[in-house]
């Protein structure tokens, strides 16, 4: 089972070399490839907070699969299109274990079997058969687009669904005059531990989380049931759009979210290496960065780089930074410091507290200002306050 990687302690010093994605904290709601995606997060700097949004019905103990599986067997379809590659792989053994593994080859051999890709192509070559035709984009638009040039008035379709119905797919070959037969090679279900899942939630309405990652539709449509449920759906979707960056490994995926009018971030080659690529760019672009005292601070998730080197911060020192930079170079009265304060109460104490302990962690205490009587400032270098006098 995959664990997530703990926050550096605050006393860790910023001398040790750190990766582009140091700092920051990404979730990653993958049920399959969660330690690869986790490995290469974390081999960048990042902190990661897995909590699989779902799980995968083994396709042995489905019997959907049975069912679509004998009846192509009994009917032979006129097309198969094959659309993942663990998929089909999946599909090829769950039939062998039904005593169909024979019959099922046979059959897919004597059809046109179209490949969504290159992967696909792969697993469809090691099972002994031949693809008829595979898209170079790897877009089931594409696809639909060859079968409908092709007609299918009268044809029998059958789809390999990759855990969620196709329904723009589906009905558009419905509508031009095909029989649609979906194979669900294996289906999505609820996770049996909820409580990772509600973790990654209450981290990411709280702004704990700077990204997180989607590598399937049904993970994202997971996360927000499971935020409705809680009464969170509104409060993450803020989240979402203003702090939290949503990266989806592919235009399919990012669907639900963009059906609630977020934008996602997606790699040019839906693959997890490219996505991880991403987040190296957009979160490090998003941080920002000021000419405070004489250094170049630059504030992440749960750190800051002062001239290149990495401060982890605890949560309280991060929330009192957040509010200072707002208005860099302006002073923050102390009650509105606390109410920045998670969980703070009314006593101002708790400020000088947690401001004594961020200026440690900096370790550049003149960093931050004392203005007696006042509150607190960033010390903005004389040449930026014309730049920030507005803000």
């Amino acid at each position: 089972m995959y664990v997530e990687q703990q926050r550096p302690d605050a006393t860790t010093t910023g001398s040790v070399e750190h990766g582009p994605l140091a700092g920051f904290t990404v979730g990653v709601t993958a049920a399959r490839r969660a330690e690869e995606l986790g490995a290469l997060l974390q081999r960048r700097g990042a902190s990661v907070l897995h909590a699989p949004a779902l799980r995968i019905v083994p396709l042995a103990d489905d019997g959907e699969l049975l069912a679509a599986t004998k009846d192509l067997i009994d009917q032979a379809p006129d097309v198969v299109v094959a659309t993942t590659a663990i998929g089909f792989r999946g599909w090829v053994e769950a039939a062998e274990g039904w005593g169909l593994g024979e019959p099922l080859l046979t059959r897919l051999g004597q059809v046109e079997l179209l490949a969504r890709g290159p992967k696909v192509k792969g697993a469809i070559r090691a099972a002994g058969l031949t693809e008829d035709w595979s898209p170079s984009s790897e877009s089931m638009a594409e696809v639909l687009d060859r079968l409908l040039e092709e007609g299918v008035e009268g044809r029998r379709v059958a789809v390999q669904l990759h855990g969620e119905p196709l329904p723009g797919f589906v009905e558009a070959l419905r509508a031009g005059g095909a029989e649609v037969v979906g194979v669900p090679v294996y289906r999505w279900m609820p996770p049996e531990d909820i409580a990772p899942l509600d973790r990654l939630l209450d981290a990411a309405v709280s702004r704990g989380l700077d990204a997180i990652t989607f590598t399937s539709a049904p993970a994202a449509q997971s996360l927000f049931s499971r935020a409705e449920e809680r009464g969170l759906l509104s409060e993450l979707l803020a989240a979402l759009h203003h702090d939290v960056l949503p990266a989806c490994v592919g235009p399919v995926t990012a669907l639900p979210l963009q059906a609630r009018g977020l934008d996602t971030v997606q790699p040019e080659r839906f693959r997890l290496g490219p996505l991880v690529q991403l987040l190296c760019q957009e979160l490090p672009s998003r941080a920002r960065a000021l000419p405070v005292a004489g250094h170049r601070m630059e504030i992440r998730g749960h750190a800051v780089l002062v001239d290149g080197c990495l401060r982890p911060v605890p949560p309280a020192g991060m929330s009192l930074l957040r509010a200072l930079s707002r208005r860099p170079g302006w002073v923050v009265p102390r009650a509105d410091l606390l109410r920045a304060l998670p969980g703070a109460g009314r006593d101002e104490h708790a400020v000088e507290t947690a401001m004594a302990r961020l200026r440690t962690a900096l370790g550049t205490p003149k960093l931050i200002q004392t203005v007696v009587k006042r509150g607190y400032r960033l010390a903005l270098d004389p040449a930026a306050d014309a730049k920030y006098a507005d803000v």
